[in-house]
């Protein structure tokens, strides 16, 4: 956050130029409101409390009385008939409101019990047509197995045990049997062969005082007679366990069964026995009949036919109780009306199948017929309520009821005005603090952009002449004074900008950028910012990425390279040993199994401890933080859908890592670490410097990237600062950004091998990583004297003379087998007289500090040919093997841009328009050394008269905060004026002789700004202006805003 400050004026109040917003209505007059709205509720309570009374009077008497039940339309019928002598028939043809009002309630009531009835008696049908369904199967199937196999498949064991296995799919009967057709002339052989004679059906007669006569079954087969001769006879063969009993007994021998079965073989469908009693429950229940044929028949065909083709029955017996019970239970409302189950068959004596003996008249009877697939047989539902309609006091009750819910909701509505009244007063007063928050916002930016400008303004002044000092001649004393005082103005600066990025991020007006971008190469920008400083204090900073990163990424550079470089710049300054790694992988590198993970990953997941060198297989060997429980955070994350991504394919999760050797983090203060200008205690500022504003910035910039960010610390043992992002991949139009990017200078170097020679693999593994960049083939080894096995076992000399250098840690420098290793490399090789003679390799010392002195004693002992400081870029790479391996060419290096302003500057004409004159000479110095032709005006008219069409100047830098007119309104202006002229020289108004140019005028207008925020510089572009530096400009921005305009020669 900025620093405190007053609006203008000492009562703490905004100025009227910012009161933008409309200002609040007046409050509601609360009391008023209340008044008019229980007035209104007073009267909706009588209307209610009235219409309640109705509605209980017509409820409450519908047909009823208080102290009996008396039929209303009975007692209107006497007293009419009694007193105007009118006929029963004219007294009923009278309209009875109250009449109607019964009539409706009988007829819904009927309905009801119509509609349960109904239903009981068709579901009732459905299961029972389901198991005789089963029951034909079954005779289909004893058809199929026992009558058209030889031999025949089922035995009374069989069926036995198919039919108590199969009992589930015929929940209704109690029982199934098998009854084969045996001729008279075939009964003896029949008996011979199943070893038992042919018992007549036992069957007895008792009279019932509710019911006519009921048939009663002898279970006991030895109690039974031989069935007398006849014709035909049906002998039971095949039984269920349960009525096993019946097993030899004749089925026809009674002369309803016998009628039974001959209807049943005849029709060709089931048939149903009267009701009788079950031996077992003594429930009534019927006997279901199917006939058994040995062949298919046609559906016409005749009784005949169909008596020709019997060969047995398939009879099963039914539990009507249970099977009525037991459909009662599956419906919710069974204790709601009260179920009989009726066999019509003889209308004058009907048989109960179910129900209770005692019936309770209440009033209302259904009769449901139900058909149980017999045509002959029928069977009726009848259907009660179980109590009569209820009382009045239902009615009261609910009168009563209805009335106390009226009550509470008036006081539910009375409750809700008054809550309403408080809403809308409290909204009015949040209106009014909003509009006061809307216009501090706006001083807040006004401040933001008003201090920006005040402060940059002298620092641009002073910078630039700093800047100027250190071009003239100095001694080294002055030098270093000077460049003191750059290095803090710049401190100074950076620290307004971190503000000013925290204060944009607060009020969200950062905006992000979607553009392609070369992600190493920002990592070796970042590496140039702090290689001098993590030399100065000897700790060894390097950057590694992995091969599955794209080259080109579509995201914001600059955002991205301002988070790396705070948690950079946040390890140097708290590291004294060491090493600071950055490492760059993708999210579902750490998700993949670890046997196929590069090196570096696999090592940073796992380090393993040198016990012999007592360090660890990091970079520098020190140890460091465990991060895999950070990690799995991650891992977790990058597994969600995230809802940045708009195509999941073209989207990568980035995750970098800057992990250090510093003084870690205490525990208790892990948590506040992201809090802007919070620091682990409060000597940490004193002690190393800083703000503690880095790292908050940080999170803000990784949230808005919608990304993550963590962190895992140790105190005296580092911390491992890790955030991803997504990026989008780039495709074929990324190529142009890839190409600006290289450095053409790498062509050179492609194909070349390298030997580096390093003990700790990680370290390897970064230099690796570097000379991979630039095309080199890299074997490594571990140590000087592995390296000399492998020279000395080596088959084939040219092997070694394929090296085109040897790069050599420091670590692993003696002097003994550096001087065994050289002897090695140099010795002399048996060629042929057709062999070319080939350069030894070079060897390069890697080191991150060294002495001069020893640095001269090296190369004059001829050991190694050059020194190649740490941390490892591409571009430094590219200049110091351009330089140490010749090829002929002068050193060329990293030349950066700003060492071209010159050609591109030189004799321009540049007009500078500013009210300071410091920072008019700042600009007219800076720019005169590049020799361009400066001219300086200190106001937007006159910057406005020597623009005037025609005019000699290539170029123009403008202030934009001026006295009279700024230079947002003398930009405007200008282009205002440059359209006119174009406008009359396309229309030949104008010769082109007369303004000059042919192809139109629209100088280059470059904004010099102080004030950085994102609307001031889009205002620039609005106005006219075609790019803009902030204050204190340095070279690279020069360079950046008028390389677009004029070409170098």
């Amino acid at each position: 956050m900025p620093p405190n400050c007053k609006l203008p004026g000492s009562n703490g109040k905004l100025p009227p130029s910012l009161k933008f917003c409309k200002k609040a209505k007046e409050p509601l007059n609360v009391r008023s409101c209340l008044r008019r709205w229980r007035r209104k509720l007073f009267y909706l309570w009588l209307v209610l409390i009235v219409a309640i009374g109705i509605v209980w009077f017509l409820v409450g008497f519908r047909g009823r009385t208080l102290f009996g039940e008396i039929k209303s339309s009975d007692i209107c019928e006497d007293v009419l008939m009694e007193h105007l002598n009118v006929s029963k028939n004219q007294v009923r043809g009278l309209p009875s409101p109250l009449g109607e009002w019964n009539q409706k309630i009988s007829s819904r009531r009927e309905e009801t019990l119509a509609n349960m009835c109904d239903e009981r008696a068709r579901m009732l049908q459905d299961q029972f047509n389901v198991s005789m369904n089963h029951v034909h199967a079954l005779a289909i199937l004893i058809s199929t197995f026992h009558h058209e196999k030889r031999p025949s498949a089922i035995d009374q064991k069989t069926f036995s045990e198919y039919t108590e296995r199969t009992a589930f799919e015929r929940p209704l009967t109690s029982g199934v049997a098998y009854a084969l057709k045996v001729i008279h002339s075939e009964r003896e052989q029949f008996e011979r062969e199943h070893g038992w004679t042919i018992k007549k059906l036992g069957w007895a007669t008792k009279e019932m005082e509710s019911e006519d006569q009921t048939l009663v079954h002898d279970s006991n087969p030895g109690n039974l007679d031989p069935v007398p001769e006849q014709d035909e006879y049906a002998p039971v063969i095949f039984s269920q366990e349960t009525v096993s009993h019946i097993i030899s007994m004749d089925m026809m021998s009674g002369k309803e069964d016998h009628e039974n079965i001959l209807r049943a073989r005849s029709s060709g469908k089931g048939v149903l026995t009267s009701p009788f009693k079950l031996l077992k429950s003594n429930h009534l229940g019927v006997i279901l009949t199917f006939a058994v044929y040995d062949r298919d028949l046609p559906p016409d065909a005749t009784p005949e036919q169909r008596a020709e083709a019997t060969v047995g029955y398939l009879g099963a017996s039914y539990d009507v109780p249970s099977l009525v019970e037991k459909l009662l239970q599956q419906l919710a409302s069974k204790q709601t009306i009260v179920v009989n189950v009726y066999d019509t068959t003889n209308k004058s004596a009907h048989i109960k199948m179910y129900g209770d003996d005692e019936i309770v008249d209440t009033g209302l009877v259904r009769v449901s017929h139900v058909d149980f697939g017999d045509p002959v047989r029928k069977h009726e539902m009848h259907c009660r309520f179980k109590q009569k309609p209820p009382l009045p006091w239902t009615a009261i009750n609910a009168s009563v009821g209805v009335l106390v819910i009226t009550l509470l909701v008036g006081h539910i509505f009375q409750a809700a005005i008054n809550r309403i009244a408080k809403v809308e007063q409290d909204y009015r007063e949040m209106m009014e603090l909003k509009s006061l928050a809307e216009a501090a916002d706006v001083a807040k930016s006004q401040f933001l952009a008003t201090v920006s400008h005040e402060i940059r303004t002298p620092m641009n002044g002073v910078l630039g002449m700093l800047q100027m000092l250190m071009n003239t001649d100095l001694d080294a004393t002055q030098m270093d004074y000077a460049q003191t005082a750059h290095a803090s103005g710049k401190d100074l600066i950076s620290l307004i900008n971190e503000v000013l990025d925290q204060a944009k991020i607060e009020s969200g007006r950062l905006e992000l950028e979607h553009v392609p971008f070369d992600l190493r190469s920002v990592l070796d920008n970042v590496l140039s910012l702090f290689s001098g400083r993590s030399n100065e204090k000897q700790i060894e900073l390097a950057v590694y990425v992995s091969d599955k990163v794209p080259e080109v990424v579509i995201g914001d550079p600059g955002r991205f390279k301002q988070i790396i470089t705070n948690l950079v710049g946040n390890s140097i300054k708290f590291t004294r040993r060491g090493h600071i790694f950055v490492s760059v992988h993708l999210a579902e590198e750490v998700q993949i199994q670890p046997s196929v993970r590069d090196k570096v990953l696999m090592h940073s997941v796992n380090p393993v401890k040198d016990v012999s060198q007592r360090s660890y297989d990091t970079l520098s060997g020190f140890p460091v933080v465990d991060r895999w429980k950070s990690w799995e955070k991650f891992e977790k994350f990058s597994g969600s859908e995230n809802n940045y991504r708009t195509e999941e394919n073209r989207s990568v999760d980035v995750l970098v890592l800057v992990e250090d050797t510093g003084i870690g983090i205490p525990f208790d203060a892990q948590d506040r670490i992201f809090m802007p200008f919070m620091q682990a205690d409060s000597s940490t500022s004193r002690t190393y410097g800083g703000t503690g504003i880095g790292l908050s910035i940080s999170k803000c910039l990784v949230n808005l990237m919608h990304g993550k960010i963590d962190f895992v610390s140790e105190p005296d043992r580092g911390s491992t600062f890790l955030f991803m992002v997504p990026f989008m991949k780039c495709g074929e139009n990324c190529l142009d950004v890839k190409l600006q990017d290289s450095n053409p200078l790498v062509l050179e170097f492609q194909g070349l091998r390298a030997l580096v020679v390093d003990k700790r693999s990680i370290r390897a593994e970064v230099t690796r990583y570097h000379l991979c960049r630039l095309g080199i083939y890299v074997d490594e080894a571990q140590s000087l004297k592995s390296a000399c096995i492998y020279l000395s076992q080596s088959p084939k000399k040219s092997e070694l003379s394929g090296y085109a250098m040897v790069l050599i840690h420091k670590d692993v420098w003696d002097a003994e087998s550096a001087a065994e290793f050289y002897r090695l490399l140099r010795q002399p090789q048996q060629k042929s007289s057709k062999e070319a003679l080939v350069d030894p390799p070079k060897i390069f010392l890697l080191t991150t500090s060294i002495d001069p002195s020893e640095r001269i004693k090296l190369k004059l002992d001829g050991l190694i040919d050059n020194v190649l400081m740490m941390p490892l870029r591409l571009s430094v790479l590219v200049a110091f093997f351009q330089e140490a391996l010749g090829n002929g060419k002068k050193k060329v290096g990293s030349q950066k841009k700003p060492s071209n302003l010159g050609t591109l500057l030189k004799e321009k004409r540049i007009l500078v328009v500013d009210d300071n004159v410091v920072n008019r000479r700042v600009a007219e110095g800076a720019l005169k050394k590049y020799s361009a032709i400066v001219t300086c005006v200190d106001s937007g008219q006159a910057a406005l008269e020597m623009l005037q069409p025609p005019h000699n100047f290539d170029a123009c830098f403008m202030d934009l905060q001026m006295p009279g007119m700024d230079g947002f309104e003398a930009t405007r202006r200008i282009r205002t004026i440059e359209r006119e002229v174009n406008g009359k020289i396309l229309l030949g108004e104008a010769s082109v002789e007369m303004f000059g140019k042919s192809g139109g005028w629209r100088t280059p207008i470059i904004a010099m700004t102080a004030d950085v925020i994102q609307a001031s510089n889009e205002q620039c572009i609005k106005c006219g202006m075609d790019d803009y530096v902030s204050k204190p400009f340095e070279e690279e921005q020069l360079y950046s805003a008028v390389a677009r305009f004029f070409q170098s020669g």
